[in-house]
């Protein structure tokens, strides 16, 4: 690959000949041509500049000063550094995208030569870029972030250092460009550490040095998501989902991103306690999952008898003002909500759900109830999303909300009833805390339904 870089400091490209770029021009791996811009200028000042079209503050590069240094360096007349093959025209500049290492991948893959024209000023006359996308030239116009600099020379070197890294034969171990920030597993890097083992307090993670090389990857993959997360948001909801393992979805979920079932990329996922604007999505919602949890020999009928007395829009909008009814939703953003709950809170230290075969006497977490039994009438997931961990964070949510409008409580509990046919959900509740703790009947429609209840406390882990 041959980089010609056009600047009116071209002394200010010295540094490409250090380190790893310097050798790879050694190996010949790459070659960099610098360039003074005043040498295809024609009056006695060398000038390169002019005021701005229209009036303003600064200085615009010339049109014809550029058009003829990128002319040159773009068709020279024959000597070694002859390039024929493909060419891109990057220009630094403030105005630019993003440069990112998926753009810096593809000049790796694809060019052959590239010409760097660093601007100065107020940039270059907008006519270069134009005229040489015009004639087929791949324009490349980058920013290095949310900053402007003096000129185009340090982006410059930047392109270079990593688009020439990516080069076959540069980097020793090719491996390493998978695993680094921004590499082919769109995260993050993970810290890395190295000798001496203690430095001023402060140890190497045991899991890196206990010789379980799985244990270490896992370790290296769960800091690297956390990382991220948490400083590049962004970046997650790009990932991949063919890529990510059970393990890696699990640690997803725990940061707040899900991965339902055909989805191409995570899905940012937050849960938040129910609003009058979420009215229509509950009723949906409601409308879709519960014959999902209904037992196989419940009519048709009957379950929409059910959905029609409990969750339609009537219901939910008593529901959300009910002081004593707490509704909670798992919200996916644009894919709308995709689970909720609703509690309901007894006044003081009473019994939700009397006449609906409330544990009364049932033991919370092995010891006598002293606080408030609340009922937890309805949990439930949409189908795409279950087992992707999006139980277990409307859960923790919705738990949280209830224990803390229980707090002067020493040992409130919580109850709920699933069908006794549904083992899916039975275990679900089990390693949710719960206990069973009896059983109850109740009319679905016209049909008897048999429940298994279960309990818990609120405050437990």
């Amino acid at each position: 690959m041959r980089f010609d870089i056009i600047s009116v400091f071209p002394e200010f490209f010295r540094v490409l000949d250090l380190s790893l770029i310097g050798k790879a021009q050694e190996r010949g791996i790459l070659s960099i041509g610098c360039h003074d811009l005043r040498d295809w200028t024609d009056d006695p000042h060398r000038t390169v500049d002019d005021t701005p079209a229209g009036g303003g503050a600064g200085m615009v590069m010339r049109p014809d000063v550029w058009g003829k240094a990128i002319d040159a360096v773009m068709e020279p007349d024959g000597g070694e550094n002859v390039v024929v093959g493909p060419t891109v025209l990057a220009i630094p500049t403030p105005s630019g995208y993003p440069l990112t290492q998926r753009t810096c991948e593809r000049i790796a893959r694809e060019a052959e030569h590239v010409i760097v024209a660093c601007g100065r000023y107020e940039g270059i006359d907008a006519r270069v870029a134009e005229h040489y996308g015009a004639k087929g030239v791949r324009v490349i116009e980058y920013s290095l972030g949310d900053y402007v600099l003096n000129g185009g020379e340090v982006a410059a070197v930047a392109l270079v250092e990593a688009v020439g890294r990516l080069l076959p034969g540069m980097v020793g171990n090719p491996e390493s460009l998978v695993e680094e920030s921004h590499g082919a597993a769109g995260l993050l890097e993970y810290p890395v550490y190295t000798r001496p083992v203690s430095w001023r307090d402060a140890h190497i993670p045991e899991v890196l040095l206990s010789g379980d090389h799985g244990a270490a990857a896992r370790w290296r993959k769960d800091r690297a998501l956390e990382k991220t997360a948490t400083r590049r948001p962004d970046m997650i909801p790009v990932i991949d989902a063919e890529g990510l393992d059970k393990k890696d979805r699990a640690t997803l979920s725990r940061l707040g991103y899900l991965t339902p079932r055909g989805a191409e990329h995570p899905v940012k996922v937050h849960a938040r306690v129910a609003e009058h604007k979420d009215l229509c999505g509950l009723t949906d919602l409601a409308a879709r999952t519960f014959p999902d949890a209904a037992p196989a020999y419940l009519r048709r009928e009957s379950v929409e008898s059910f959905i029609g007395k409990n969750l339609s829009l009537e219901s939910f909008r008593g529901y959300l003002a009910d002081e004593h009814c707490q509704v909670c939703v798992l919200d996916a953003g644009q894919e709308g909500l995709i689970g909720y709950t609703l509690a309901i809170v007894p006044e003081a230290d009473g019994v939700a759900g009397l006449d609906e075969g409330a544990p009364v006497d049932a033991l919370i977490d092995g010891a006598e109830r002293r606080g408030p039994l609340t009922e937890l009438s309805k949990f439930y997931i949409d189908r795409d999303w279950r087992g992707t961990g999006g139980a277990q964070m409307l859960w923790d949510y919705a738990i949280a909300e209830l224990a803390q409008a229980c707090d002067q409580w020493d040992n409130p509990g919580v109850f709920l009833g699933t069908n006794a046919a549904n083992r899916r959900a039975r275990h679900a509740y089990r390693k949710l805390g719960f206990e069973e703790v009896g059983e109850r009947r109740f009319m679905v429609g016209e049909q008897d339904n048999h429940d298994i209840v279960f309990a818990r406390g609120l405050r437990m882990p």
